[in-house]
């Protein structure tokens, strides 16, 4: 325990270092009293908006499946979420939607968001984001179809480049009898729409 503990310490320390010089090539002064501890607050934010690499979607998913007799779709929602373009390092922030079709086990509703943060927290591009939610449930649970829709604004898109804000990009993964069949689907699709 005590060389993680090691490990981890050397590395916010170069991170810290890191940022300092960045800092110091936009040429700024890393001595002025508001970016004195600058350095030390970004690499904390970096390695709580990456925790996802160091989080084990088993341990997260911790035998939370239950055998009910359930064959309906099940839809978590609106789930927030946030993470960073691995292009430029800035972050995307949205909704994501996940339904799945049980056969024979259910997963705890909670876990189904954790899942989503466990994948959302690291270097992301929101296409790769999607896949990931939808391959990891149909892999980790075994239903009959899964559903995932991601809606999402990118700091990238609306701070650089063609800075046009109002744009959201949508991304979906359909597996099972979300792809194959059309009724599931669209179903899905306008349970996702509807609005409270």
């Amino acid at each position: 325990m005590k060389i993680e503990e090691t490990k981890a310490a050397r590395a916010a320390d170069s991170m810290e270092q890191a940022v300092r010089e960045i800092i110091g090539l936009l040429g700024e002064d890393i001595g002025r009293q508001g970016l004195m501890r600058t350095p030390r607050r970004v690499a904390q934010t970096l390695r709580a908006l990456t925790r996802g690499y160091h989080q084990d979607v088993d341990e997260i998913l911790n035998d939370a499946l239950f055998e009910v007799p359930y064959d309906e779709m099940v839809i978590v929602k609106d789930i927030e979420i946030f993470s960073l373009c691995e292009h430029h390092l800035l972050p995307f922030f949205g909704r994501c939607h996940v339904a799945y079709i049980p056969d024979k086990k259910v997963i705890g509703l909670s876990k189904i968001p954790r899942l989503v943060d466990v994948f959302a927290h690291r270097l992301q591009i929101q296409e790769r984001l999607t896949n990931q939610i939808a391959a990891t449930i149909m892999d980790k649970i075994r239903p009959v179809g899964v559903g995932v829709v991601i809606e999402a604004r990118h700091l990238c898109m609306i701070m650089r480049g063609v800075e046009k804000q109002n744009s959201v990009a949508v991304t979906s993964a359909m597996l099972g009898a979300f792809r194959d069949e059309e009724r599931t689907r669209a179903e899905f699709l306008r349970l996702v729409r509807e609005q409270h």
